[in-house]
């Protein structure tokens, strides 16, 4: 049984709460879930200062053909929420990286993404046919992939999300593309050939490069932090490996 802690969250936003239930319903579906213990300075991090009030909380777990599955809650100064997941995977196992990232200003979303993003060069070949089928017309805002964004599949999807129905669909995108991804890491097992095992960490260290090199995520934590603690935050809570 999970904590206490880690099945609930302390911000109220309809949207977050909708898309952290559908995430830990299908992370519950992984065989040998277990929680992963990290810095107890890390799990929660708060900040009561007026005008810097600042919440983060974090839950780390692990399972069956995953190395690690993160998901992370922020609210920044009572008006920027952010929900960001990732779940990487066993590089034994032949299993993309899931990651979600919502980014809210008030009542605004500027920015939904979610992809199952390839470890290997012809990875995709095996679920890319299962995302393209997921439906994702009725969205009005796509947004371009940034510079750095070479690490996503073809299918990745990147929008802002203009009202009630939008977000409802983007929902219904993440929850489909995690059971693209639960249904895939059931058929897998693990391998023990050393040059794809070599080509998925290789993949895995730039995925997480190229992600450090979104310059918004640090901007933010600089606000709040200094620039030793967010480089160490961003390599060992975010983007690992």
């Amino acid at each position: 049984m999970l904590s206490e802690s880690l099945t609930k969250t302390k911000l109220t936003d309809p949207l977050i709460l909708d898309l952290l239930q559908i995430i830990r319903e299908h992370r519950s579906m992984l065989e040998n879930l277990r929680s992963i213990e990290v810095d107890p300075n890390l799990n929660n991090i708060i900040s009561n200062e007026i005008g810097r009030e600042l919440y983060i909380e974090n839950e780390f777990h692990k399972a069956k053909g995953f190395r690690k599955l993160h998901i992370e809650v922020a609210e920044f100064s009572k008006n920027l929420k952010i929900l960001h997941s990732v779940f990487f995977p066993d590089p034994k196992f032949d299993i993309p990286i899931f990651g979600m990232d919502l980014v809210k200003m008030n009542d605004i979303v500027s920015a939904a993404i979610v992809d199952l993003s390839p470890v290997s060069k012809n990875q995709s070949l095996k679920y890319e046919k299962f995302l393209s089928e997921v439906d994702k017309s009725s969205f009005t805002s796509l947004r371009e992939i940034p510079k750095w964004g070479e690490i996503f599949s073809n299918n990745v999807f990147f929008a802002s999300l203009k009202n009630k129905s939008e977000k409802k669909s983007f929902c219904k995108v993440v929850d489909e593309y995690l059971s693209i991804l639960i249904n895939l890491s059931k058929k897998t097992k693990p391998e023990s050939e050393e040059y794809i095992i070599k080509e998925r960490i290789h993949y895995q260290k730039n995925y997480c490069v190229q992600q450090m090199k979104n310059e918004k995520t640090s901007m933010v934590l600089l606000k709040y932090f200094d620039e030793k603690w967010v480089n160490n935050y961003m390599k060992t809570v975010l983007f690992d490996f």
